[in-house]
């Protein structure tokens, strides 16, 4: 085996380089992957872009990448897994003990390390490697079946399954989803299999809304040039319940104003860092319950299922594939809404 690592490595923003890391003598209790597959997120965009995503600042050269799949290549000490083994890596690494992990919420772990995010100092470095590390427990087993790039895609629809989850029980009722983002469309595809029978997506860009059409919205909406649309349609047919997937304030204020009276407001998205405004007296006055959703816990283990079996065909967003090597350019591509909607890296 190779004794070095070739890693997508970020310096600052817009500095992405292609880096060769030294692989060390593996530890006992870890195991290290091939690479297989990356999926690029919005939180990789973000760092790529401004070197943070939301709170989360970059203070030392951090290897970005947590949608990840591949090969076990070694293992140190005792594991369920076997060199060979082809799987998807759940990026977190929560504690088990905590609070949090003892009410069954371990993505709210006070302990927890996630790869390739900049929550922790020191960082915890991600999966855009050609060979990277990780802990038996994070490698979920995939069938031949399953293409490392549909296995890589589990983390971004655990992360819809969870926000789908935290809304409650939304079977027939109206939802609206302000973002038609990769977690955007996700997010649709998951309330249409927990039983919402009306979905809208909103946003600014008529490129990922014809994209939204094409995966089954009910409605589309493009709110470039305002809400009118969006009022019109609350009034005759209010939403029950609204999903911010945009990450900016201002879908978040017309998440909060455009839900029903008594309705669900669930924040997906990662807002800008420090204090923003918000509508808050309307979530007073309208009883609204306005709930976080963070990550993903257990529901990893469900994306996975639901990839093996074909309930979810998460390949039906990916536009590009690009090699590992040519993270840099594909990074820049993902940022592109108007070529892009998922971009996936892969080992060739």
């Amino acid at each position: 085996m190779t004794s070095t690592a070739l890693a997508a490595t970020l310096f600052g923003p817009e500095d992405l380089r292609m880096v060769e890391h030294p692989l060390g003598k593996l530890a006992d209790g870890m195991v290290r992957v091939r690479f297989g597959a990356g999926g690029i997120c919005g939180s990789d965009m973000h760092y790529f872009r401004h070197a943070r995503t939301g709170d989360f600042v970059v203070k030392s050269p951090l290897v970005l990448g947590h949608e990840i799949s591949g090969e076990v290549v070694e293992i140190g000490g005792a594991a369920n897994l076997k060199v060979g083994d082809r799987v998807a890596v759940n990026p977190s690494r929560w504690c088990g003990h905590c609070v949090a992990c003892r009410e069954g919420r371990p993505n709210l772990c006070e302990n927890i390390y996630f790869m390739g995010s900049a929550s922790k100092t020191p960082h915890m470095q991600g999966g855009f490697a050609n060979y990277f590390e990780a802990i038996p427990a994070q490698c979920v087993k995939i069938p031949d079946h399953v293409s490392y790039q549909a296995a890589a895609l589990a983390e971004p629809l655990a992360v819809c399954l969870h926000a789908v989850a935290r809304a409650g029980n939304i079977e027939g009722k109206r939802g609206i989803i302000f973002g038609a983002g990769p977690i955007g469309l996700l997010t649709m595809l998951a309330a249409h299999r927990a039983g919402m029978a009306d979905v809208t997506v909103a946003d600014i860009a008529p490129a990922p809304l014809a994209f939204a059409t094409r995966l089954g919205a009910s409605h589309v909406e493009n709110v470039a040039g305002g809400k009118e649309g969006l009022k019109a349609q609350a009034v005759s047919r209010p939403y029950d319940v609204a999903f911010e997937v945009s990450g900016t304030a201002a879908g978040l204020a017309s998440a909060i104003g455009i839900v029903r009276r008594g309705g669900v407001v669930v924040q997906i998205g990662n807002l800008p860092g420090g204090q923003i405004p918000t509508p808050s007296n309307a979530v007073m006055a309208k009883e609204i319950d306005l709930r976080g959703s963070f990550r993903f816990g257990f529901e990893f283990m469900n994306a996975v299922e639901l990839i093996a079996d074909d309930s979810v065909d998460v390949l039906s967003l990916v536009t590009a594939e690009r090699p590992l090597s040519a993270a840099p350019d594909a990074l820049r591509l993902a940022l592109d809404r108007s070529q892009s909607v998922k971009v996936v890296l892969t080992a060739n």
